[in-house]
């Protein structure tokens, strides 16, 4: 494959990961809010032993739809995807590890959404993405 083939490859490479994984996140966190509620999901996270359930309910049904919307559209996503690799660690630490590995009481999906989200925080959401038109608007330094 030339390297100009390989480049124009390389620009949609992020774009399937930003778009499912955001999608994942964005209905996780709308499951959160509008099928349990945040009532029953401070519940739910009582009864898994989350320290602060209230609040880690709140934190992480924002983050959760914020940052599905951030990675799907291509904005903020570096900031977006710490929190949700911040998110998804907590599962796997607080509730996920005595479950072992397989999925659904293991850590193999909270764990691999972690390492996309780290992944777009590290690299970024590539050149098909609103934070890469804005860079090239000039509204925000390169990187």
């Amino acid at each position: 494959m030339s390297d100009t083939a390989a480049s124009s490859f390389a620009r949609w490479g992020l774009l399937p990961l930003r778009m499912v994984v955001g999608l994942v996140f964005l209905m996780h966190g709308g499951q959160k809010l509008l099928t349990f509620g945040l009532a029953g999901t401070t519940t739910m996270m009582t009864h898994m032993g989350v320290p602060l359930p209230q609040i880690s309910a709140i934190v992480a049904t924002a983050a959760e739809l914020l940052g599905g919307l951030a990675f799907i559209t291509g904005l903020f996503t570096r900031l977006a995807a710490l929190a949700l690799a911040v998110d998804m660690a907590f599962a796997v630490f607080l509730v996920k590890l005595p479950g072992g590995w397989f999925a659904p009481r293991g850590v193999e999906f909270e764990l691999t959404l972690c390492a996309a989200a780290l992944t777009l925080a590290l690299v970024g959401a590539g050149t098909l993405s609103l934070d890469a038109a804005r860079r090239r608007a000039g509204r925000v330094p390169p990187g």
